[in-house]
């Protein structure tokens, strides 16, 4: 099998399934400044610092998997936490400026796949005829989603592999979905984390570019908060999937060799497992970090995004970094709570923008007023409506400098989720307590 590739350079808009929704998304213009960014592996092979630090964050993220649930030890406190952050800050600090300016893509060949990575020890193999098989033509029986890089569809591949395979669309900007198609590449096979999608592999023949990955069962977040998957997420599951779309993103931002941007964090790019766990999804926009060794701030880049979650400093300056996740993240966590979209145009004006509303109800004391009205007002809810309000205020600061970093967002949630679990178990034992004691008195 050959394996001589195309040097991937900017990236495919979609690593998810994508309704045809609620979102608008926003593009300046076509980035063409991140056209001539490559977002380079090192070759471990010959660099032994490099592969030392991504043995390091190998292990980092196994740390990052989210707890058992009679785990108590908090996020802050894990021993196992402090030991690979630290040892990962240290290897990159020794390594990393040498391999920022190094790196050999990883690619697979345009006529065949081979998984590149992943914990299976078998790989696969599919050519272009494998997948039109396996979607029927691409039969619309078969479509799951559909975004603006193109459609997605379920595909059963002949060994039993079950995987989405994202079309890109024939459309008239062929070179803006070449760049984003080529971008998601780059970006998914160089990235490997319990809450991001798995990259199998990609084809290109002719006209038609194929990119496929794992296949998550359970639809998208907006979908579950719509209730348009059953039943209704309750709180707890809320808090479980913000804190796996928070390990998700510091892992882009501070594990790997090249700190990546996503640039998109939303709730329609989070798949759902049939547990209710987060997989962020959608690398299409996503941009290399600045290289702080180099003295780099930040990257001056058009935007590109979607309204509502859009950082407000990014918009005015042109100029990205990685705070501009954080902000997107804040929308996200204000999206969790109150169950509605950044942007709601049926609403009054002083409404519409989800989370202007929320914060300045939070800000005047009625943050009660803003819960998901299909959710209850238990103790348990109240206090941790309040506290990710809280940290929703600090990262939808209009200055990136005020934000906390991802994993400081990370560590507060998981402080959230064990004081939530505290109260909802004293409330439960509580009203057991009190049920028992009136069935006692009406036998007497």
């Amino acid at each position: 099998m050959k394996s001589p590739i195309s040097d991937p350079r900017r990236r495919t808009s979609s690593s998810g399934y994508r309704t045809p929704d609620h979102r608008h998304t926003y593009t300046s213009s076509y980035d063409s400044s991140g056209a001539s960014t490559n977002i380079d592996k090192s070759n471990s092979s010959r660099n032994p610092l490099a592969a030392a630090a991504r043995s390091v964050a190998a292990v980092f993220v196994a740390c990052f998997t989210p707890p058992d649930e009679s785990n108590s030890k908090s996020f802050v406190d894990s021993r196992e936490f402090k030991a690979s952050s630290s040892s990962s800050v240290a290897s990159d600090s020794s390594g990393a400026s040498a391999q920022r300016r190094q790196g050999s893509h990883r690619r697979l060949s345009s006529s065949s796949y081979k998984l590149t990575q992943g914990k299976e020890p078998r790989s696969l193999n599919f050519t272009m005829e494998d997948i039109f098989r396996a979607t029927r033509n691409f039969s619309p029986a078969y479509k799951v989603g559909q975004g603006g890089f193109g459609t997605v569809y379920k595909a059963n591949l002949q060994d039993g592999t079950v995987v989405a395979v994202k079309r890109a669309k024939k459309s008239l900007y062929e070179k803006h979905s070449a760049s984003e198609f080529q971008s998601e590449i780059q970006t998914l096979s160089r990235v490997e984390h319990l809450n991001l999608v798995k990259f199998y592999g990609y084809l290109e023949q002719g006209d038609e570019r194929i990119l496929v990955v794992e296949y998550v069962p359970n639809g998208t977040l907006r979908e579950h908060l719509d209730c348009n998957r059953g039943n209704i997420l309750d709180l707890a599951s809320r808090l479980d999937i913000a804190i796996d779309v928070a390990h998700a993103i510091t892992y882009l931002h501070m594990y790997i060799d090249h700190p990546i941007i996503h640039r998109d964090i939303k709730s329609s790019n989070i798949l759902i497992t049939e547990n209710l766990r987060a997989k962020v999804a959608d690398f299409g926009f996503a941009r290399q970090a600045p290289d702080t060794d180099s003295g780099a701030t930040h990257v001056s880049t058009q935007v590109r995004g979607t309204a509502g979650y859009l950082d407000p400093e990014y918009l005015k300056t042109y100029q990205l970094t990685e705070k501009s996740d954080v902000y997107s993240f804040g929308v996200l966590l204000v999206e969790l709570v109150t169950g509605r979209r950044p942007i709601e145009p049926k609403f009054e004006l002083k409404e519409r923008i989800t989370a202007r509303w929320a914060m300045k109800k939070f800000i005047d004391g009625n943050a009660i007023s803003v819960l998901d009205p299909k959710l209850d007002h238990s103790a348990a809810n109240n206090l941790a409506l309040e506290k990710i309000l809280e940290l929703a205020l600090q990262c939808l600061a209009p200055r990136r400098q005020s934000r906390p970093s991802m994993k400081k967002c990370a560590e507060i949630l998981w402080t959230i989720r064990k004081d939530y679990r505290e109260l909802s178990a004293a409330s439960d034992f509580h009203s057991f307590s009190s049920s028992s004691q009136k069935r006692a008195s009406i036998k007497e």
